[in-house]
């Protein structure tokens, strides 16, 4: 039954001193039904073990009537995610001007969001309803509970969090600003309505004038607050787009093809690369990425030392190896520079990417190109590794275009449609110049290999740990652990949150229950995951948890977390075209 908050309360006073344990009684109760200042009813989801172990869950859920908050926001998927960033932000801010700092172990907290505005599990929102997902670290002193403290954070922290983030008709002070929900809600619609717009114009990306791309740091994605330089469209790459009010937006489009950036060192090369590498998401106002807008299948590549590679068809790029070593399913536990990068590029094409992003910093030379003085001295029957740039050509005639940095060769001008030249962060299209001193050349190469359809085998995955049947966790943003496997994502560049990384590693679990069942391929059951969470929510993944710090990841990233999980079995079966 529904108790009270004057129940939990009198239960929390009555826990006082009590083993830690004890606070498994709040659990009990099937929520606790709060009056005033405005209603909502708290449920405790799970309560944590002892005071060291992972905090609370706790779900606190409202009438959308009594928010207050404007219908148009609910407008949609691309508003919906927008207004649920932005009252995560609210909750956090209120959290932090509330809630005394008494230590870590009193705390309430949420699952904070970036500069990207991405589908979250902390809040959700319907016709009806409006639920806030949060965390508590329940208040101890060593083993023991402390009661009072617990029911001043339950009982009055919590109500005036409610009231200060969640009601938008709230006239005293208060940490949601209903004009920062809507300009969320249009920066997400305009992105989704920007990107829609890129295949009608044959384009691969598109950077609006006015974006500012430079950011704080390398561990900071916020933008450089001083002394950054507008982006300012060639004449003869501008392109007009339009937003979802109508309003036109010129920028810079990249037509399909082979796009080269060059321009001395320091000039902005990587930082457009690696704007665009993000432009797979909406950016927040004021980030000076809103509208950088890339397409949704663009993967960034990048040479990955060491890595395992398991089933992976690369006589693409790399043919039968010393002692007649067929790579038409090739497997390694320590791929070198160069196969990993191809391997990155077959396993990327695999999921259907249109757009490969490349930068020569994190490139394998030997793989990327390869000089004539040096095709004389290693003539082609002696090197099995067919360079990319004799292959980009024939990819971009397939459907699949590249976006690469290079400052070190002039190779790439050769296939290149369009060479940008950054000079002091301002673009400039030189395409003309570079074909006159690098004419366009094609090299001749071999037809593309079919596909093979790899099919991961029901034992690739043990999610068994010690005495736990399942475990399945995420260390920052760059790492999985599933049962006694580490898999090291330091190459996916395009995963910004640790909550898409612990998402990721339900949705190996997800997999392994539901899909992998040795007879589907992984790009099956990579996209199925990701249809089916986006059809039932990020709760499809543990369902009943009422996990409130997952946030959603595309079927790319997927597949690259299973294909790096080292205990990975794969059959191979004959498959489509490459």
């Amino acid at each position: 039954m529904t108790a009270s908050a004057e129940d939990l309360a009198h239960l929390l006073h009555r826990l006082d001193g009590r083993s830690y344990k004890a606070y498994a009684e709040l659990a009990e109760d099937s929520g606790y039904q709060f009056a005033e200042p405005h209603p909502f009813q708290l449920f405790v989801d799970h309560v944590q073990a002892d005071p060291y172990a992972r905090p609370s869950r706790l779900r606190l859920c409202l009438p959308l009537s009594v928010t207050g908050l404007p219908t148009q926001l609910l407008d949609g998927s691309s508003r919906q995610r927008g207004l649920c960033h932005g009252l995560a932000q609210a909750v956090g801010a209120a959290i932090d001007a509330l809630i005394p700092s008494r230590g870590p172990h009193t705390a309430l907290d949420i699952d904070r969001p970036g500069q990207q505005i991405l589908q979250r599990s902390c809040v959700q929102v319907d016709d009806t309803e409006l639920c806030v997902r949060l965390t508590a670290s329940l208040p101890a002193a060593g083993r023991r509970i402390r009661g009072r403290e617990a029911a001043e954070l339950l009982c009055e922290h919590l109500p005036a969090i409610v009231d200060a983030a969640l009601i938008a008709s709230h006239h005293v002070a208060t940490h949601l600003d209903v004009a920062h929900l809507d300009a969320l809600a249009t920066a997400a619609i305009d992105a989704d309505l920007l990107r829609e717009q890129l295949d009608e114009h044959d384009l691969v990306a598109f950077i609006a004038d006015g974006s500012r791309l430079p950011r704080h740091s390398g561990v900071d994605d916020r933008p450089l607050a001083a002394n950054t330089i507008a982006w300012q469209s060639p004449a003869s790459l501008r392109v007009e787009l339009k937003c979802a009010d109508g309003a036109p937006i010129t920028g810079t489009g990249l037509r399909r093809g082979i796009t080269a950036i060059v321009g001395g060192g320091f000039h902005g090369k990587s930082t457009l690369l690696d704007a665009l590498r993000l432009g797979i998401y909406a950016h927040v106002p004021g980030d000076g990425r809103e509208q950088v807008i890339t397409d949704p299948t663009a993967v960034a590549i990048r040479a990955e030392d060491s890595r395992s590679v398991c089933g992976v068809d690369l006589s693409t790029f790399i043919g039968p190896l010393p002692f007649d070593r067929s790579t038409d399913h090739f497997t390694s536990d320590d791929a070198s520079g160069a196969t990993s990068q191809a391997a990155a590029i077959v396993e990327a094409l695999e999921l259907d990417c249109r757009l490969l992003l490349i930068d020569e910093d994190t490139a394998a030379t030997n793989f990327m190109i390869r000089d004539a003085r040096m095709r004389q001295l290693i003539t082609p029957e002696r090197e099995p590794i067919t360079p990319f740039i004799d292959r980009a050509r024939q990819l971009a005639d397939e459907g699949v275009s590249t976006i690469l940095v290079t400052g070190g060769s002039s190779d790439y001008l050769g296939v290149a449609d369009t060479v940008i030249a950054m000079d002091e962060y301002r673009p400039v299209d030189v395409s003309a110049r570079a074909h006159e001193l690098v004419p366009p050349t094609r090299a001749p190469t071999d037809p593309l290999p079919n596909r093979p359809c790899r099919i991961p085998g029901p034992s690739s995955i043990d999610p068994r740990k010690g005495r736990r049947e399942r475990s399945a966790t995420a260390k920052g943003v760059h790492v999985v652990e599933i049962g006694r496997q580490h898999i090291d994502l330091m190459a996916l560049t395009q995963l910004v949150d640790s909550s898409q990384t612990r998402a990721l590693a339900q949705a190996l679990l997800y997999a392994h229950d539901h899909h992998i069942d040795g007879t589907r391929d992984l790009a099956d059951i990579c996209s199925t995951v990701v249809d089916e969470v986006e059809a039932a929510g990020l709760d499809a993944l543990c369902p009943g948890r009422h996990d409130g710090n997952l946030a959603s990841f595309r079927r790319f990233e997927l597949a690259a977390t299973l294909n790096r999980l080292r205990t990975l079995q794969i059959d191979a079966s004959p498959g489509a075209p490459a």
